[in-house]
């Protein structure tokens, strides 16, 4: 069985440039779209370091386009609405050590890399039945999430 070839949705290319990609990850679009918009322009190391402390409990992503009903959390600055979102943190964790070992298979050094474009799109959704009482059964849908990430080497 082929597996489906997707593109990147930026063409960002150069020598510089490695990147990375990740498909329909059973996490919540919404909290990996909300951690895509946080950690751009972030270095892979700072990145990894703010995902590992939301893991953690200790840090919180801001939440500024699915901010309904979030509460305010300690330590945000800018925005004060902000969640926990520790399963979709550590696959960007995963990401990210995997977009820098491809640059540095291509010969990048790892400390500089800039994260230049990251996006967080919804994947299929996976159908399934909940079984209820008297022999009844509601319908359920599993989120899936496509994430991509592109780094460049900054001087």
């Amino acid at each position: 069985m082929a597996m489906a070839r997707t593109e990147y949705s930026a063409k960002i290319v150069g020598e510089n440039v490695a990147r990375a990609k990740a498909n329909e990850l059973p996490v919540s679009p919404k909290h990996s779209i909300e951690i895509a918009r946080f950690i751009r322009n972030m270095t892979t190391t700072e990145a990894k370091a703010y995902l590992t402390d939301v893991v953690a409990l200790k840090k919180a992503i801001p939440f500024r386009r699915f901010k309904r009903n979030v509460a305010h959390k300690r330590g945000l600055s800018k925005w004060p609405a902000g969640r926990y979102p520790v399963k979709a943190a550590e696959a960007y964790i995963k990401l990210l050590e995997s977009v820098e070992k491809n640059a540095e298979y291509i010969g990048l050094d790892t400390g500089k890399l800039r994260i230049d474009h990251v996006a967080a799109n919804a994947g299929r959704g996976l159908r399934a039945f909940f079984p209820r009482a008297m022999g009844r059964a509601t319908p359920k849908r599993r989120e899936t999430v496509n994430i991509e990430i592109i780094v460049s080497e900054v001087a």
